[in-house]
């Protein structure tokens, strides 16, 4: 459970660092990534939700 959690902290830590230095230029473009990166973070905060339900359910 402990790297599923240090891969989420890693994947913000990425969001951030992009939002604050890597921008890029082009607005709309810009949007998408910020889309699919948030996105991609509300997945696996339900891939590690469903796995704790899941050990809670086995025990």
């Amino acid at each position: 459970m402990k790297t599923q959690l240090y891969y989420y902290i890693g994947i913000i830590i990425m969001y951030v660092m992009y939002n604050q230095f890597f921008q890029v230029k082009d607005e709309k473009t810009n949007a998408i990534i910020n889309i699919l990166f948030a996105s991609f973070l509300f997945g696996y905060i339900a891939f590690i939700a469903f796995k704790v339900l899941k050990n809670l359910k086995n025990k």
